[in-house]
């Protein structure tokens, strides 16, 4: 007997090692025989495949596994969380169903510690309902470092209280029920402060400024800048996509083809003629072709600047009729509006009846702008009714109605299907689980065009104090009599 006893007090103390050693050797276990099984697998099944065939098995196979690798973080994180919270009431259970006969009677004392754990496990619960129950805003091509420590760490905690249990109050069927019960109370307090290092990882941590950002759109060039704290590269890359759908403009294509419409007009503005019937070899341009375009080069800036400047009047032309025919639609609702006071209630129209009444007198001015700033597309008939009807409801003015239509808003303020933009690839060299760098640079890649993220270091601020003496404020005024002062 006091052999055994002295192999579980041997067991008791080593056992945080052995339970380490395990884990390790199991996950390199999985990681090997997962990768070993795959390997063999497809070199069994697709001998003789192409290189086509082979990108196109790995994209089958990435399809298959979206849904797992979505939805495996939440099934491990719900059965750790559930493990947790059900383990404290397991320690007070278990010793009251299997030797209810043989513990000591509970007091006053102890059944204070039951009222503790019942309000810090509700405080738990809610706790855990608001800091990881939330819909999830993305997802990201790798596991969150912090999440996964965190769930790491609450297995390994309740492992060691569930190992302590066994050995030494399940085992020897300890009396104590007071000391079983202050030990559950001891792992609810555990759980807490595990919780509040969460939210110091999670929520606290990238609260403070730390780096500086700059996110620049590939085809017009579009810029913001942007402070950001201590983040991973695709955290990092999660809050900067959420800063462009609010700040930055929609993106629109139809203007960036201006300047190949203007080079394809260049070309299609010289003319060759062939005088002496000699024809270009090799499909090579001719020398007079050379020397046409060297000769227009020169006054490209001319043609690009007159270009620009009757652009600018054709705009400003359309803005000037949108502008009076809004005013005019908005004056004629007023006054039919005013007419409507002295109706009878049948005849008086609905305010979306009203906007569709309306809507064609400055439909035909609305078309020519758009197609002029080459944003018609941005816009369907659908939406601006709508969006008519909302201003005459609000009662709002022709300017606020005009301001959705006459500078571009953000992405965020149209459809999703306006965005074109509804996957987003995160190209980086470094690891994107690994920390924001001074220098560090990564790419936004979607389908039309790139977000180039740099980042640069906050520099540290040295602010320094000079006293001003009071005194050295002071002066004196000297007045002569012969002045007129």
């Amino acid at each position: 007997m006091s052999e055994g006893v002295r192999d579980c007090e041997t067991f008791g103390k080593h056992w945080p090692i052995a339970i380490y050693i395990l884990l390790v050797y199991l996950i390199f276990y999985l990681k090997t025989n997962l990768r070993c099984c795959c390997f063999c697998y497809f070199s069994e099944q697709h001998e003789n495949i192409s290189q086509e065939e082979v990108v196109g098995l790995g994209k089958e196979v990435q399809d298959r596994t979206q849904g797992f690798r979505r939805y495996l973080p939440l099934a491990v994180g719900s059965v750790v969380g559930l493990l947790m919270l059900l383990t404290p009431l397991a320690f007070v259970l278990l010793p009251a169903v299997l030797w209810p006969d043989r513990l000591e009677a509970c007091g006053a004392a102890c059944e204070g510690l039951f009222l503790s754990i019942s309000f810090k496990l509700l405080i738990l619960l809610v706790a855990v309902w608001a800091l990881f129950l939330r819909p999830s805003r993305a997802r990201l091509p790798r596991v969150c470092v912090y999440r996964a420590f965190l769930i790491t760490l609450t297995l390994l905690l309740t492992m060691s209280y569930w190992l302590f249990f066994g050995v030494r109050i399940l085992d020897p069927q300890d009396e104590d029920y007071h000391g079983i019960v202050q030990f559950a109370v001891s792992l609810v307090d555990s759980q807490l402060f595990i919780h509040y290092l969460a939210v110091v990882l999670l929520e606290l941590r990238h609260i403070k400024p730390c780096y500086s950002v700059c996110v620049i759109r590939s085809t017009d060039g579009e810029t913001r800048h942007y402070n950001i704290g201590q983040l991973s590269i695709q955290k990092a890359a999660l809050t900067i996509l959420e800063y462009y759908y609010r700040d930055f403009p929609l993106h629109n294509p139809a203007l960036l083809s201006a300047s190949k419409h203007r080079a394809a007009k260049h070309l299609a503005g010289l003319k060759v003629y062939n005088v002496d019937g000699a024809q270009p070899g090799n499909g090579n341009p001719s020398r007079a072709m050379v020397t046409a375009s060297a000769k227009r080069k020169d006054s490209a800036h001319n043609e690009l600047y007159y270009e620009e400047a009757d652009y600018e009047r054709r705009v400003r032309k359309r803005r000037a009729r949108l502008v009076v025919a809004v005013e005019e639609a908005f004056t004629h609702v007023r006054r039919m509006k005013k007419e409507d006071e002295r109706a009878t209630p049948s005849d008086i129209m609905d305010v979306r009846e009203a906007a569709l009444a309306v809507f064609p007198s400055m439909a035909r001015a609305l078309q020519k702008y758009l197609r002029t700033t080459r944003r018609q597309h941005c816009h369907s008939m659908e939406s601006i009714q709508k969006h008519l009807a909302f201003c005459l409801i609000n009662n709002m003015s022709p300017k606020a109605f005009l301001e959705t239509y006459l500078s571009p808003g953000p992405t965020l303020q149209y459809g999703p299907e306006r965005w074109m933009a509804d996957q987003w690839t995160l190209v980086s060299e470094a690891s994107v689980t690994s920390g924001l760098k001074d220098g560090s640079e990564f790419l936004l890649r979607c389908l039309d065009f790139n977000l180039a993220v740099t980042v640069k270091s906050i520099p540290y601020i040295r602010v320094t104090e000079e006293f001003i003496d009071p005194k050295s404020h002071k002066f004196l005024l000297l007045l002569q009599s012969e002045t007129s002062v």
